[in-house]
């Protein structure tokens, strides 16, 4: 069974950050325990990370249980104090005027968060790319660093001891 996180009650337009682990779900709720998604054939209701595989998501509407499925999920309006979100009713006339249409997906240009963000916002964001790409310079740029300092100490320790060898 799914569980709330913050005990609040959803209202139209807000975002659901629903958890799956590795990464956050997102959907846009629309009322009734309905919430409009980004979704891709493998993702529906599961864990799958076979969603980096296709280059085609639908848009569905379903019920919040169902795809949250036995995930905890939340109220995540995050980007509200960055970006005027569009009035509750407007968002979901948006999003309901694409519900069924195959439309492009990427994880990276265009996943559930883009989406999601793009209903509420008119700005379709993804924190959890930013986040990733950020991580990922950070680790590149630690592993360039720890290169560095590996080619520099073995350099130092080669010249001293070539410089004792030399000396005796």
């Amino acid at each position: 069974m799914a569980q709330r996180m913050d005990h609040v009650e959803p209202k139209p337009g807000d975002l659901i950050e629903i958890s799956r682990g590795i990464y956050q779900h997102w959907a846009t709720y629309v009322g009734n325990d309905n919430v409009i998604h980004l979704t891709t054939p493998n993702e529906a209701g599961s864990n799958s990370t076979m969603s980096v595989l296709n280059d085609k998501g639908i848009v569905k509407m379903e019920k919040l249980s169902d795809v949250a499925g036995g995930n905890e999920y939340r109220i995540n309006n995050r980007m509200d104090d960055k970006y005027e979100p569009k009035s509750g009713s407007n968002i979901v006339n948006d999003a309901q005027s694409l519900v069924g249409q195959k439309v492009p997906y990427s994880v990276i240009n265009s996943n559930c968060e883009h989406f999601a963000t793009g209903m509420r916002y008119d700005k379709p964001e993804s924190q959890q790319v930013r986040g990733a790409v950020q991580t990922a310079a950070g680790v590149g740029a630690a592993a360039i660093g720890v290169g560095l300092l590996a080619a520099g100490a073995s350099a130092m320790f080669g010249s001293r001891a070539k410089e004792r060898r030399n000396s005796q």
